[in-house]
């Protein structure tokens, strides 16, 4: 059957307590898949799904980064290191080669797998990106160079996408023109196109802006302001809102697969990323695969063989 990933930007593990907001976030899902918070305390503690907390370093000194962590998470190499630094925002011009090759769209589709990018990409995007106000991410990098097909606000509006922040209410919120969605909504449509494909990847920003204080108001008519603990609070209650619809949905045979590219959410001390492990989330029959992976470089290799071995 089916895999659906679910990257989620700026997720850290590291020990209950007060400097961490995840310790007591409103998580019902899980909590009830880990008999407790997303805490590194609860990482091999559960039998109903597998948490494991991964190294995002890469043995590179210096603070983990999205553009070379977000590159080894989709072509599982050691982006930091073949670019002497972590990077942020995007991947190094010199990988991009490496990143389309080695890429899990491109394993699976040149083995002639079904692989769905579920995020929807709307004429903004496009019209940033045209005016160099935006560039493309790993991730849209990796899928145009598999021909994977990028998906619009048609796609959207029929129910067959997701906009970044899940529920499109952070979009609405900053004068966007995105539906409104309750987060477990958003899970059973990503369930439903795991149903279709053997390869599904879902990512979002979300959790990264509030670790950075970038959420800072109410999507309410007041504006009125969140503290840090808060953004953290919102941005993770909507992950797991859409893991809770997503796991209520699955077929049986499918696997969910979560995971982040460094650190950030899991520390009120300071707004910058950390280099506290990353956890890995996995709920499904194909759990035992990632059972031994220690680092984010292996993410992508154990996708692969998880979406072969169980649509052969």
């Amino acid at each position: 059957m089916g895999v659906l990933f679910l990257f989620v930007d700026g997720v850290g593990l590291a020990p209950a307590g007060h400097d961490n907001p995840l310790s007591d976030a409103p998580t019902p899902a899980i909590n009830a898949l880990l008999n407790g918070a997303l805490t590194i305390e609860r990482a091999g503690a559960s039998t109903r799904a597998l948490l494991r907390p991964l190294d995002a370093t890469m043995g590179v000194a210096g603070m983990p980064q999205s553009g070379t962590g977000q590159t080894a998470l989709l072509a599982g190499i050691n982006a930091a290191a073949l670019h002497g630094r972590h990077q942020p925002h995007f991947p190094p011009v010199a990988l991009r080669s490496m990143l389309i090759e080695r890429s899990i769209f491109r394993r699976l589709t040149a083995a002639g797998r079904r692989v769905a990018f579920a995020n929807a990409f709307g004429v903004r995007y496009w019209e940033a990106l045209a005016a160099r106000k935006l560039r493309r991410s790993a991730s849209v990098i990796a899928a145009e160079g598999a021909g994977v097909r990028l998906r619009s606000d048609h796609d959207l509006r029929i129910g067959s996408a997701l906009t970044w922040d899940i529920t499109g209410e952070t979009i609405r919120a900053s004068g966007g023109d995105a539906p409104a969605i309750a987060a477990h909504i958003a899970g059973e449509r990503l369930a439903r196109l795991t149903a279709r494909y053997d390869l599904v990847f879902f990512e979002t920003f979300l959790t990264d802006l509030a670790g950075h204080g970038r959420l800072a108001h109410r999507a309410t008519p007041d504006r009125s302001p969140l503290s840090i603990a808060e953004q953290v609070h919102m941005a993770i209650e909507r992950v797991d809102g859409m893991i809770r619809g997503a796991l209520d949905a699955l077929h049986p045979g499918d696997t969910l697969v979560l995971t982040s590219d460094h650190g950030n959410v899991e520390s009120l001390s300071s707004l910058a990323h950390t280099r506290n492990p990353v956890p890995l989330l996995v709920v499904g029959p194909a759990a035992s695969r990632f059972a031994p992976l220690v680092s984010i470089v292996e993410v992508a290799d154990a996708i692969v063989a998880a979406a072969q071995e169980y649509t052969a």
